[in-house]
């Protein structure tokens, strides 16, 4: 069957092409496994709740009319502004517009909140937005404040930060003040968000939807920790098999869509209860998921594709247990986490706890905070064929994850690129142009499952190592020479975001520098080690082994002493140009003799091996072995393939054009 949805219909209608309902809500109460719904063009103001999801044979289809523009908003326009004094206005705003969610919810009433947020203890913000002409102000917190605003030093976008925007919410009515910098509201396009999602289930095991082409806009989303109900503006809230593509996705208060956790193995329980450690709820919440119904057969599996997502204040796509199992390819992902009035430790383009077996590919990250955050079990996850730049912190963070993950084909473009608190990973054919840093975490025990499965077979700290470089390509860095608080925070520098520097990494220049005090391949290893003393040993305390071999290191960056082969040059090997208003890079290799001298083998699963703890090898997630045998524009690779991302063939010039959905080479 398929329902047709229009602006002109009435939901009186039988939901034909020629009688169609007006709202998709309409559509959505009824449909059935094997119907699609056809969303023609025209803005729809609506929370879509699906009533029922669909079977692996017979998806539920929710799909914008093609050619034509479908926007959903959870967002309403307000009128009735009154001056208030200077460029301040007030509208007086009745509660009842929010009570389609429940009669008790306010979106400027409900604070931001939840375990790993950082606030500061004076200051309170709210999931409700203020949107002058489309675009997110700012929230003040007085009265004063908004009538006289000062610049959000932090924003990135300072200039329009003294747009700003204070509420008093009460029993019946909610008080909004904006400043709109000498504009008239009545003559532009003012609007709040009065809805939590606007594309969300309210219940879990809406199964097998396809959610296609829309443009999905202004959400008054809660912060989504790792320990709570995961919300995002959109999401399957705890089901299998979505498949969400095609879509313009932004303006979420924090997450634009969410993968991840529901509500019944933990909801803000450290922060509520004040009692116990973050990192011991979070273990908690995972082994109640995995007495649950958490398992590949029930959860996850999802397909996110082909989307752009931008101006999200803490993920462009969040996912904790339910992003396991997904593939997220082909998205652009950028300015998430702009104006940065708060921070927390759960603020990246992508970021995913348990991504066990997921892909993430052929994204273009760019201008976030930080760019693909992997924390927890990263376990046969996939990271290949992305682009970072712009981005903040760093490119790609795993955090206490024992493997084993790969990450192959990448341009790591921003001033930082990989940060590992974590250990099993293995990084091939990689361009790096930014620093890298490493350490262990012997504090943390945190599980490792079986292998291509969510049963937990043990958990363990990070003592560091059993990481593999090969083929990788490092550029050196021009601010190597810098004290390390000069440079960045990962050593105890200056606070970033809010956030201070928490642990103090190995960390010296651009390349594997920092891994030269990690046991080699060729050094006795921990467990051949005797005991430290009576009792019990301390070998586990001990780093792991680290393998490096066949990287290049062009313009000063660093190899790891105890490689064995590497190519080192002190020409810049490539230049890097950014076309930030068409989001493009351009790479250009003057000279590619200089890379034919790198000794280099095709990589595959027989090389990389087996991880030490989860005693899994490097494949794909269906078991079938990895053959790194195609560069990044998916050209051949020779027997002896060049380091980095790209094969080059003869001596001539080469550049490569890439951007969003393109890529060119010649």
């Amino acid at each position: 069957m398929e329902y047709h949805v229009s602006p002109a219909g009435c939901d009186q209608n039988p939901g034909t092409q020629i009688t169609p309902f007006k709202t998709i809500s309409r559509a959505a109460a009824i449909a059935l496994p094997g119907d699609t719904i056809t969303v023609h063009e025209g803005l729809y103001r609506e929370w879509v709740d699906p009533a029922n999801g669909g079977t692996e044979s017979e998806r539920i289809t929710y799909q914008a009319a093609p050619g034509e523009r479908v926007i959903i908003s959870g967002a309403e326009p307000v009128t009735g502004w009154e001056q208030a004094g200077g460029n301040l206005w007030k509208t007086v705003i009745n509660n009842v517009i929010f009570a389609a969610y429940n009669p008790y919810y306010n979106p400027y009433r409900e604070k931001i909140f939840g375990d790993w947020l950082f606030v500061r203890p004076e200051k309170t913000f709210h999931t409700g937005e203020v949107y002058f002409n489309g675009k997110s102000m700012y929230e003040a917190q007085s009265l004063e404040e908004a009538k006289n605003p000062a610049p959000v030093e932090e924003s990135r976008d300072k200039e329009f930060s003294v747009y700003q925007w204070y509420c008093e919410a009460g029993e019946n009515e909610t008080v909004i003040w904006a400043n709109f910098q000498g504009a008239d509201p009545r003559k532009n396009n003012v609007e709040i968000n009065v809805r939590p999602f606007v594309f969300w289930p309210s219940k879990n095991l809406r199964n097998y939807i396809t959610v296609r082409g829309f443009t999905l806009k202004q959400a008054a989303t809660q912060w989504a920790p790792p320990t709570a109900l995961q919300t995002g503006l959109i999401g399957p809230h705890w089901a299998k098999g979505w498949i969400i593509e095609d879509n313009i996705i932004s303006d979420s208060k924090c997450s634009g869509i969410s993968l991840g956790k529901e509500i019944s193995t933990g909801e803000n329980e450290w922060s509520l209860l004040k009692f116990k450690q973050g990192t011991q709820r979070e273990r908690e919440v995972i082994f109640r998921a995995a007495r649950g119904n958490w398992n590949k057969e029930t959860i996850g599996g999802h397909i996110v594709r082909n989307n752009i997502i931008f101006d999200c204040e803490q993920t462009g796509i969040v996912g904790h247990l339910g992003g396991a199992f997904c593939c997220i390819e082909n998205n652009h992902i950028y300015r998430i986490h702009e104006k940065r009035q708060w921070a927390g430790a759960e603020i990246a383009g992508i970021k995913l706890h348990a991504a066990i077996d997921t892909t993430i590919r052929n994204n273009f990250i760019h201008d976030t905070f930080r760019g693909i955050w992997l924390d927890w079990q990263a376990q046969g996850t996939h990271v290949t064929g992305n682009v970072f730049w712009g981005n903040t912190s760093e490119d790609f963070f795993v955090e206490v994850s024992h493997g084993p993950y790969l990450a192959d084909h990448n341009l790591f473009l921003s001033e930082f690129n990989y940060k590992e608190l974590s250990q099993g990973g293995a990084l091939v054919h990689n361009l790096f142009t930014g620093k890298l840093a490493t350490r262990s975490e012997m504090g943390r025990f945190t599980p490792y499952h079986f292998p291509h499965e969510t049963e937990i077979a043990g958990v363990m700290t990070i003592s560091g190592g059993d990481v593999r470089f090969y083929n990788n390509l490092f550029i050196g860095d021009k601010d190597a020479d810098k004290p390390p608080e000069q440079r960045n925070f990962w050593n105890g520098g200056p606070v970033m975001d809010g956030v201070p520097a928490m642990f103090t990494y190995l960390q010296k220049a651009v390349g594997t520098g920092g891994y030269d005090d990690f046991p080699s391949e060729k050094d006795p290893k921990p467990w051949e080690l005797p005991p430290a003393g009576p009792g019990p040993g301390k070998t586990d305390e001990l780093k792991l082994p680290v393998f490096i071999k066949h990287n290049a290191y062009f313009k000063g960056a660093k190899p790891c002493v105890k490689e064995p082969d590497p190519l080192v040059s002190k020409e810049p090997g490539l230049e890097i140009s950014i076309d930030e208003k068409n989001f493009t890079v351009k790479v250009t290799i003057e000279d590619p003799a200089l890379f034919a001298s790198s000794s280099t083998e095709i990589i595959n699963t027989a090389v990389l091996g087996t991880n030490f703890h989860a005693e899994m090898k490097y494949e794909e997630a269906d078991g079938r072995p990895y053959v790194l045998d195609r560069d990044f524009l998916g050209h051949s690779r020779s027997k002896t393939p060049v380091a980095g991302p790209f094969e080059l063939y003869g001596d001539s010039p080469v550049s490569f054009e890439l951007s969003y959905h393109k890529k060119t080479g010649g």
